[in-house]
C-alpha cells in the first residue's frame, strides 16, 4: 500500500511528541511536513526532528507542499474547526486529537464539511486499540461476565498545563469562559476536557447510550489553575448499567515546560483501570499495567518505563485504510458526538447541582 502524505497543524498538543516517532517510523506514512504559529515550539521542534520543515503557518505549509493527503490537528480545541475547513477546501484527510470542539453547533458544522467533501475524519482516541481493551471487549461480547450491571473506570493523568498551556485556558480548551457553578472562580476546560476515552469506552463496551449523568467538581490541588482538575461523574446508561467515572488531574507533576524524564511525582503518569460487574461475575483491568519502575535518574525518585503495546499503530492502521480504501473510521464524528453531548451534560450538572438527562 502507498504510504500517506502527512502533515501537522500547530504541534501544541499534549500527544503531538508521540507523533514525531510514529510519522517518522510507520512505514506507512510519508512525514512531509509541520506547521507552528508559536516560535518556541518551532524551536522545539528544530532540536527534536531533523528533515521535516517547519513552517510558521498552516497557509504556508499547504502552499509549499500541495501533495500533502493527510493532517494530524494537533491543536487546541478551538482551532480545530479553522484548521478542518482549511483540509476540508482541500481533500485533506484529518486525524483529529481527542476533542474536535465542545460547541455542539461547532460539532455539527464539522459534521457537514467532512460529508461534504468526502474526506476521512478520525478522532484520536488511542484507548480503542489498547490490547487489554480488545480483551476487554472479546471478554464481554462472549459472556463471561452476563449482563453489564455496573461500571467503574478512571483516567487519572499528571496535568499538561505547564508544558501546554492553552489546555488551562478555558476559551481554547473549552472553547469560551463559563464559570463551573456560581460563587465558584473556576472556568470550564480542565481535566475533563483531557478525559473522553473512558465516556467513550464505556458506549462502546455496553453498546448503550448515556440516560442520565451527575457530576461533581472537588477544590483544586492545583490552586493557581483557573480550571478544575478533580471531579467525578455517575450516571445510567439507557440499558440499565450504572457507572462511576474518574476523569481527573489527580497526579502531582513537576512543573516543566518540555515534558521529560521526571516530570511524574507519581511513579504513572496515567493510570486507566476499569471494573465491570456483571451477572455472572467481576472483571478488573490496568490497561497501562505492564511497565517497569526503577529508582534513577533524573531525581533519584521512584520513576515508571512504559513499556505497553504501542496504540498509535492500530491508530495508524486504521487511518491509512479508511484512506485507500474509501472506508469511514470507528471513531468518527458521528458515533464521537454522543460522548461529547455527555461530557457538556457533567459540566451542567456541575452548573446546576443536579442530574441531567440526556436526550
Amino acid at each position: 500500500m502507498k504510504p500517506v502524505k502527512i502533515a501537522m497543524m500547530s504541534l501544541t498538543h499534549g500527544h503531538t511528541r508521540k507523533y514525531y516517532q510514529t510519522l517518522r517510523e510507520n512505514p506507512q506514512l510519508e512525514w512531509v511536513a509541520a506547521c507552528a504559529e508559536n516560535e518556541t515550539v518551532r524551536d522545539i521542534f528544530a532540536r527534536s526532528v531533523s528533515g521535516i520543515p517547519c513552517y510558521a503557518s498552516a497557509e504556508e505549509m499547504l502552499e509549499k507542499h500541495p501533495d500533502i493527503e493527510a493532517m494530524v490537528l494537533a491543536s487546541a480545541n478551538n482551532r480545530h474547526l479553522e484548521q478542518l475547513e482549511m483540509c476540508a477546501e482541500r481533500g485533506i484527510h484529518v486525524l483529529s486529537m481527542k476533542i474536535p470542539t465542545f460547541d455542539m453547533a461547532e460539532y455539527d458544522r464539522m459534521i457537514e464539511l467532512v460529508e461534504r467533501s468526502g474526506i476521512v475524519f478520525q478522532i484520536e482516541l488511542e484507548m480503542h486499540y489498547n490490547p487489554v481493551i480488545y480483551r476487554i471487549k472479546k471478554l464481554v461480547s462472549e459472556g463471561a461476565i452476563g449482563k453489564i450491571f455496573a461500571f467503574q473506570a478512571t483516567n487519572i493523568t499528571l496535568s499538561p498545563v505547564w508544558a501546554f498551556p492553552w489546555q488551562g485556558v478555558p476559551e481554547e480548551s473549552y472553547g469560551k469562559r463559563v464559570p463551573l457553578c456560581p460563587g465558584d472562580h473556576r472556568f470550564r476546560g480542565g481535566a475533563l476536557c483531557d478525559h473522553p476515552h473512558i465516556f467513550d469506552m464505556i458506549r462502546w463496551l455496553t453498546g448503550s447510550r448515556f440516560e442520565h449523568v451527575f457530576a461533581q467538581v472537588a477544590p483544586n490541588i492545583r490552586t493557581d489553575l483557573e480550571v478544575e482538575d478533580v471531579l467525578l461523574v455517575n450516571g445510567k446508561m439507557t440499558d440499565g448499567t450504572s457507572f462511576l467515572l474518574d476523569p481527573s488531574w489527580s497526579r502531582l507533576e513537576e512543573r516543566l515546560t518540555v515534558p521529560g524524564p521526571g516530570w511524574e511525582v507519581f511513579p504513572k503518569r496515567m493510570e486507566v483501570n476499569m471494573t465491570l460487574h456483571g451477572e455472572k461475575g467481576v472483571l478488573m483491568a490496568d490497561c497501562f499495567g505492564p511497565n517497569v519502575y526503577h529508582n534513577g535518574a533524573p531525581k533519584d525518585r521512584y520513576t515508571v518505563r512504559y513499556t505497553y503495546f504501542d496504540e498509535w499503530i492500530g491508530l495508524v492502521d486504521e487511518f491509512v485504510t479508511c484512506i485507500r480504501q474509501g472506508k469511514e473510521p470507528q471513531i468518527n464524528l458521528r458515533w464521537h458526538r454522543a460522548t461529547i453531548e455527555a461530557m457538556n451534560a457533567c459540566y451542567e450538572s456541575v452548573q446546576r447541582g443536579q442530574t441531567i438527562f440526556l436526550k
